[in-house]
């Protein structure tokens, strides 16, 4: 079975790094999967948005993401972020808390908004 070697990495701390079948993220020019053997690449994240990483047993890791890059090369995939929280991480509460009270677009709104796609949750 194909793989790949991924990692998750904030700006104060990597959170997540291991092999995975494929990446989905959403990018500023739309959705995009990377799978092995992906030809590189180096795209915007978008903001408000999570990311899935599929692991070798086909469960999935959802991430949300805050500003970054995806950034796809032959030896591995790196989701390069300002801040991410990985599904576990999130208080689904207080997250729909923080999209329900926030003005739409702002930072707080997009920021819980990527909670709650990460953590599986409907708007």
């Amino acid at each position: 079975m194909a793989e790949m070697r991924v990692e998750l990495v904030a700006i104060e701390r990597e959170i997540w790094s291991g092999v995975a079948k494929s990446v989905i993220a959403r990018t500023v020019e739309g959705d995009i999967g990377v799978l092995p053997g992906h030809a590189p690449l180096l795209a915007q994240l978008k903001e408000g948005f999570s990311a899935r990483i599929i692991l070798q047993d086909g469960s999935e890791l959802g991430v949300a993401v805050h500003g970054g890059f995806l950034s796809v090369t032959k030896e591995k995939v790196s989701i390069l972020a300002e801040d991410a929280q990985l599904a576990d991480e999130i208080d689904v509460n207080q997250a729909r808390a923080a999209f329900n009270a926030a003005e739409e677009d702002s930072d707080e709104s997009l920021r819980a908004r990527a909670q709650l796609l990460a953590a599986g949750q409907s708007l």
